[in-house]
C-alpha cells in the first residue's frame, strides 16, 4: 500500500496473519501441447511501483523508459490486476489476488505458484531483490524500509517460506550478474526482480541508508513533482543497468527467444478516498470484483470491478519485434501465462481462463 493511503486516513492494515488457501484451492490446467505454443529461453520480469501508462509513455522526464518502448515493442492496453501492490505481485506468480486487497506483510498465501511448477519441470529459477541484505532473508524489510517483503512475493507463499532449499533462489540483487554468468551453477530460465523502494519509483524513505546512494526518496504528492520526476531518473538509472547486465549476460546470448518485461505493478495513486486513493480503476481479464464499502478500500467504494489502472508493459525481446505496439488488452495474468506456456508449464488459477486472458507473444515474437 502507498502511504499515501495512510495520509489519506484510508483504513489501516490488518496486522493478523491471513492464511488464504483455506478458502479456495489452486485451479490448474493442463499445459497446451507444445506444438501449438512457442517456447521461451529465458525470461526476465522487472517489476517496478505505482505509475500509470501517461506518467510514463510520452512523458519528458521518463526519457530512457520512452526509448525502449519506442525501439522494442509496448502494449499499449495493459492493466495492473488490483491495488494496491502486493496483491498484484501474488497475481503474477500465483494467477490470482487470492481476495487480497491489502499490503499486510504478514499475508501468508497457501497456494500453487509458479515455482511449484517452475521445479516440476525443472526449469531453473531466480528472485533478485534490491537492497535484500542476505540470500533467503525472511524478515518484513530491511536496510532502512528500501527493501519490503510486499514486492517480494516469493517470501509470502507459505511452501516457498517455509522451504530452506527454495529459499535459497531469493538473493540480493547483486548476485544477478554471476548467476546470469554462470558462476554460481545453473542459470536461471525465469527470472524475477524487484528493485527497492528508490529504484522501484514507489518512493518512502525519508532519510539517506548507508551503502544505498539511491537513497533518501521521498514520496511524491503529483505526477511529475519534484519527487516524482527523482523517482523516475532513479528508476531509469537502475534498469538501464539491469538491462545491460542482462544482455551482456551468457543467458542472453546463449538463448534465442529470450524476453525482459519491465512493468509497473498497478497506476499511480493520485485520486480519491472512495477508490482506495487510487486515480485509475480500469481493469481487463479478470480482475476482482469487491463489494461496495470493502473495508481494504473504502466505505464509499461503490462496489464492482477494482481494476490495477492503465500501466505500461514494455517488452525488450532478443529477436523479436522492434518499434512494435500491441493494442490488445494484457495484465499480469496475461504475462504468467505467456511465461507459463513458454516453459511447458500448467496454467495456474485465472491464467486457465481462456476466454479472458490471452498470451503476449506478438511483443515477443518477430
Amino acid at each position: 500500500m502507498s502511504e499515501r493511503r495512510r495520509r489519506r486516513g484510508v483504513r489501516a492494515l490488518a496486522a493478523a496473519t491471513l492464511l488464504i488457501g483455506s478458502v479456495l484451492p489452486s485451479v490448474v490446467a493442463a499445459a497446451p501441447s507444445a506444438a501449438a505454443n512457442p517456447s521461451l529461453d529465458h525470461v526476465f520480469v522487472i517489476m517496478l511501483e505505482n505509475h500509470s501508462y501517461d506518467s510514463i509513455i510520452g512523458d519528458s522526464h521518463a526519457p530512457y523508459f520512452n526509448q525502449l518502448a519506442n525501439h522494442y515493442a509496448l502494449a499499449t492496453s495493459y492493466y495492473g490486476i488490483t491495488h494496491p501492490s502486493e496483491p498484484n505481485y501474488i497475481a503474477a506468480t500465483s494467477g490470482h489476488n487470492w481476495w487480497l486487497n491489502n499490503d499486510d506483510p504478514d499475508n501468508r498465501v497457501d497456494h500453487r505458484n509458479i515455482v511449484d511448477e517452475l521445479e516440476a519441470n525443472n526449469v531453473p529459477w531466480g528472485a533478485y531483490m534490491d537492497a535484500m541484505p542476505s540470500t533467503g532473508f525472511t524478515g518484513n524489510s530491511a536496510n532502512g524500509g528500501l527493501y519490503v517483503n510486499r514486492h517480494n512475493p516469493f517470501m509470502l507463499y507459505t511452501d516457498v517460506r517455509d522451504d530452506s532449499a527454495r529459499r535459497q533462489h531469493i538473493k540480493p540483487y547483486t548476485s544477478l550478474s554471476d548467476d546470469l554468468n554462470g558462476r554460481n551453477g545453473t542459470i536461471p530460465r525465469y527470472v524475477w526482480i524487484s528493485p527497492d523502494i528508490c529504484n522501484d519509483m514507489h518512493g518512502g524513505v525519508d532519510t539517506a541508508v548507508p551503502g544505498h546512494p539511491e537513497s533518501p526518496c521521498p514520496l511524491a504528492d503529483s505526477k511529475d513533482d519534484a519527487n516524482d520526476i527523482a523517482l523516475k531518473s532513479k528508476a531509469e538509472t537502475f534498469v538501464r543497468k539491469a538491462v545491460d547486465t542482462i544482455t551482456a549476460s551468457q543467458a542472453w546470448n546463449n538463448g534465442s527467444t529470450n524476453a525482459i518485461v519491465i512493468v509497473p505493478d498497478e497506476s499511480d495513486a493520485f485520486g480519491p478516498d472512495s477508490t482506495g486513493g487510487y486515480a485509475d480503476t480500469h481493469y481487463c481479464c479478470d480482475s476482482p470484483i469487491t463489494p461496495a464499502g470493502d473495508p481494504d478500500i473504502s466505505p464509499d467504494w461503490p462496489g464492482g470491478h477494482y481494476g490495477g489502472g492503465h500501466i505500461p508493459a514494455i517488452v525488450i525481446s532478443k529477436n523479436g519485434p522492434r518499434n512494435f505496439k500491441d493494442d490488445s488488452d494484457y495484465n499480469h495474468y496475461a504475462l504468467l501465462q505467456t511465461i507459463e506456456d513458454g516453459f511447458g508449464l500448467n496454467r495456474l488459477a485465472l491464467t486457465a481462463d481462456t476466454n479472458r486472458v490471452h498470451p503476449m507473444w506478438p511483443l515477443i515474437l518477430p
